[in-house]
C-alpha cells in the first residue's frame, strides 16, 4: 500500500511537510490515562499565552483553507478544532485510546493528526483534489459526494476517507476497537514544520513503542520524495 499527495498539492502549497507512520498490533488492551496529560498540560501553556487561532501552526493552515476557498471561521483544520474544544471545555472527549493519544499530540503541537484503520483502504491513499464522483460516509451514516476540486484523501475505488483535507475524517475508516494496522497521517504548513514533524514522529514512535511491541515504519515526506510504501491487509 501507499500513502502520497498528488503533485498539484505540492505545487500549490510546497511549504507541506509531510508526516506518515504504519503499525501493525493495534490492541485496545492498553491504557493511555498515565500519557495523555503532559500533552494536555503542553497545549495548555501555549493556549495560557494565545488563543488557538494565533498559534503560527493554526495561521498557516488557515491561509491554506482560504486558498482553498474555505472561510478559515467555518472549516477549521482538525488541530485547531480541537485546541478550541479542550481550550473551552478542559479537556478532550474518549474515542477510542488510539486516537486519544494521537489528538493530545495533536494540540500539543497544533498539528493535524489523522488515525486511519487500513483495513478499510483499498489499495492506496492520495491527498488530492476530487473528481466529484467520489464517496464520503459520515460519522453518522450519510453518504456525500465532495465537489470538484475540493481536497480529500481518496483510495483506488474512489472512497474520500477525509474531506476539505484536514477538516474531517470519514467514518468509514475510523479505528475501531477490531483494528490492528493503522496509518497515521500528520500534516504541517508552517516555517518551523521540518523540525516540529521530526520530533513529531519520534514522540509518535516513542508512544506506540511503549504501549504495544511494535515498531512503526515512518518517513517525513517531500515532493521529491513524496511516497510512503507500507505494508497493508
Amino acid at each position: 500500500m501507499r500513502f502520497q499527495h498528488s503533485p498539484a498539492i505540492w505545487n500549490d502549497f510546497p511549504a507541506l511537510v509531510p508526516a506518515a507512520l504504519y503499525a501493525e498490533g493495534i490492541t485496545p488492551e492498553v491504557s493511555v490515562a498515565d500519557r495523555v496529560p503532559a500533552y494536555a498540560a503542553r497545549a495548555a501553556a501555549r493556549l495560557a499565552t494565545a488563543s488557538e487561532s494565533d498559534l503560527p501552526e493554526i495561521q498557516a493552515w488557515r491561509r491554506a483553507f482560504s486558498r482553498m476557498g474555505l472561510k478559515p471561521t467555518q472549516y477549521r483544520c482538525a488541530s485547531e478544532s480541537l485546541l478550541r474544544r479542550f481550550r473551552k471545555e478542559g479537556a478532550l472527549p474518549s474515542l477510542h485510546l488510539l486516537v486519544d493519544l494521537c489528538n493530545a499530540i495533536s494540540i500539543a503541537y497544533a498539528v493535524p493528526i489523522a488515525v486511519f484503520d487500513v483495513s478499510r483502504i483499498a489499495r492506496y491513499l492520495e491527498v488530492r483534489h476530487a473528481t466529484g464522483d467520489e464517496t464520503y460516509l459520515t460519522f453518522s451514516g450519510e453518504t456525500e459526494h465532495p465537489a470538484p476540486g475540493e481536497v480529500i484523501f481518496a483510495d483506488a475505488e474512489g472512497r474520500a476517507h477525509a474531506r476539505r483535507w484536514t477538516n474531517r475524517q470519514s467514518g468509514l475508516s475510523a479505528v475501531r476497537d477490531s483494528t490492528s494496522n493503522v496509518l497515521i497521517v500528520a500534516e504541517a504548513l508552517h516555517a518551523s514544520a521540518p523540525a516540529d514533524m521530526d520530533s513529531l514522529v519520534a514522540t509518535l514512535t516513542t508512544e506506540l513503542n511503549a504501549l504495544w511491541p511494535v515498531t512503526p515504519k515512518s518517513a517525513v515526506l517531500t515532493a521529491a520524495e513524496p511516497a510512503f510504501d507500507f505494508a497493508g491487509d
